[in-house]
């Protein structure tokens, strides 16, 4: 009996060793919690997020918040239940936030490029809605291609066959509309004077892709210097409040009438409204800091439909301008376009 009862014991503790093992062992998974959320109408350790350094700028009494979501990457079995009990939390496969090919470091560079792109798309698509289009404009002609001696560098390029050319991309798509040997009217700005050229576009050596024989650029005038200083935030998702933070500091009218309004989604220079990541981390971030409408990208309103928190009314965007005017309509007392599960 005494012998069995040390084997017994052993047993026991052996059983409660390899337990505790499995209790402290990572697991292939990371947890998404609620992250912080800032007012980019505000400070963050004492410095202005938004700063306008030259302009005339101007003070709202509501807040646009960011929001974010704190990842935890390293799991053990305890947080794992924690966070599959949990109705904040959510435990996703490891490899959708840090990709097997890439280390942690690769994935935070890789976040903190997506960041800074975020805030140079925002400034752009928030100029070009005060009235500072973006101009594409000649940088290089090519010697021999169709546009030498038509156009010049510094040209800017306004018109393509009667379409204006509002983005850069425009360019080459209107070109490549037509099969090499076709002749195209580019209407363009020099020296502040308008003037056009009738220029027949040449095929590459390569292939038969019809060319201009031009390299292009593009730069927006503006009077002001902005920059956005926020620090241990990184990926693309915020870009959509930047923009609208830029537009609201340098409009004389109060965007948020006094109401606190949250919100996410990438923002590309043309102004759409791109899906992110961890909606329902977010919307329990905003209803926690306050908020009173929630700005969501049109591709997450489905998921975030799933995830409503209540009280938290969600707006449906796919562009700045929805935002603009979901913004216009709540402030007024109205009921923006909420989401839609389609």
């Amino acid at each position: 009996m005494r012998r069995r009862g040390v084997t017994v014991i052993l047993g026991a503790l052996i059983t409660a060793l390899l337990a505790a093992g499995v209790m402290v062992a990572p697991l292939p998974y990371v947890v998404l919690k609620p992250g912080p959320t800032v007012n980019t109408l505000g400070s963050d350790n004492g410095t202005e997020v938004i700063q306008i350094k030259k302009g005339d700028t101007s003070t709202s009494k509501g807040q646009l918040r960011l929001t974010t979501v704190n990842v935890q990457s390293q799991v053990e079995l305890v947080w794992a239940i924690r966070g599959w009990l949990s109705g904040e939390e959510a435990v996703v496969p490891r490899e959708l936030i840090y990709p097997p090919d890439q280390s942690e470091k690769q994935v935070q560079e890789q976040n903190a490029q997506e960041w800074k792109q975020s805030q140079t798309s925002a400034e752009t698509v928030a100029l070009r809605e005060l009235g500072y289009p973006v101009l594409t404009y000649v940088f290089e002609v090519t010697p021999g291609g169709a546009a030498d001696g038509a156009l010049r560098a510094e040209d800017v390029i306004t018109a393509i066959d009667g379409t204006a050319i509002t983005r850069p991309a425009q360019v080459t798509e209107l070109v490549r509309a037509k099969p090499a040997g076709s002749t195209l009217t580019v209407a363009y700005e020099r020296g502040g004077k308008a003037g056009s050229a009738r220029i027949t576009t040449k095929a590459a050596s390569d292939d038969d892709t019809p060319r201009l024989g031009i390299e292009i650029r593009t730069k927006q005038p503006n009077p002001f210097d902005i920059e956005i200083d926020l620090d241990k935030i990184g990926g693309p998702s915020a870009g959509l409040m930047f923009s609208l933070g830029i537009i609201d500091k340098l409009k004389p009218e109060d965007l948020t009438g006094g109401k606190i309004i949250a919100g996410t989604g990438t923002i590309d220079d043309d102004g759409n409204v791109g899906a992110i990541g961890g909606i329902p981390q977010k919307l329990v971030g905003a209803k926690e800091a306050g908020a009173q409408l929630f700005l969501v990208p049109k591709d997450n309103c489905a998921e975030a439909l799933r995830n409503a928190v209540p009280g938290l009314p969600m707006a449906e965007v796919a562009t700045v301008d929805d935002a603009l005017t979901a913004l216009e309509t709540f402030t007024a007392g109205g009921t923006p376009k909420p989401c839609s599960a389609r």
